[in-house]
């Protein structure tokens, strides 16, 4: 379907299904996060997804793309981020499985429902300034999205993943599977991948570290398959 771009804004590709996304050159474009978070994010055939802070709708449209999950929404707050999300998955026809909500994260158990969602997706901002929520209000509006056993996955900055941890298992989402993130392999960790289940019991399984690039300008091959190419 053809759709009309608005001052700034561009098409890029996916390297998923022959799918484009909108984005605006002034504004935010999504990043290496989101992608790597839709390669962590488990969504079952028939499950329905939900992803909080969605920005221009990228985690539904790839996770769309790469998994078997019946639906998937998007909800964001800011009405530009949310009409371009909109209008991407207009442009892919997806909208018999994509939606976008404009709406406030700290009201989704109102807009969709307490234990509505198999699977909760979250790439908060981490700029203070541009806070518009809680970690808080991810969590515990994940938690009550969810159906018990339902799963929770975000990507955050390892530096707060004792608070991480505290907050999940206080809201009954029980930290599974964590993956840290490196830009190079002699490097800090600048990113991490977490899933919690609802209701679930205690243990955590750590996965085996990404690297994003084998030298500067070059990924590894782990992030090759991760973007699809």
């Amino acid at each position: 379907m053809e759709v009309k771009l608005k001052a700034g804004e561009r098409i890029d590709e996916l390297q998923r299904n022959g799918y484009q996304i909108i984005q605006n050159e002034n504004g935010f474009c999504f990043g290496m996060d989101a992608v790597l978070l839709s390669g962590f994010a488990r969504v079952k055939k028939g499950e329905q997804a939900l992803d909080l802070g969605t920005g221009t709708g990228i985690i539904p449209i790839l996770l769309e793309a790469k998994t078997e999950g019946r639906h998937f929404t998007g909800l964001e707050i800011q009405e530009t981020s949310a009409d371009m999300a909109q209008r991407s998955v207009c442009l892919n026809d997806l909208q018999e499985k994509v939606r976008i909500v404009q709406g406030d994260i700290k009201s989704a158990t109102e807009l969709f429902g307490k234990g509505s969602m198999d699977v909760v997706t979250s790439n908060p901002p981490y700029m203070t300034g541009q806070i518009l929520c809680t970690l808080e209000d991810v969590i515990g509006q994940a938690s009550a999205l969810l159906k018990e056993n339902g799963r929770f996955y975000m990507v955050h900055r390892p530096f707060r993943l004792a608070e991480i941890m505290v907050m999940m298992s206080r809201y009954r989402l029980e930290p599974k599977r964590m993956k840290l993130v490196y830009p190079f392999v002699d490097k800090e960790p600048n990113m991490v991948l977490i899933e919690g289940l609802k209701g679930g019991r205690p243990r955590i399984t750590v996965e085996k570290p990404l690297i994003v690039y084998e030298k500067p300008g070059v990924y590894t091959s782990e992030i090759y398959d991760i973007y699809g190419y």
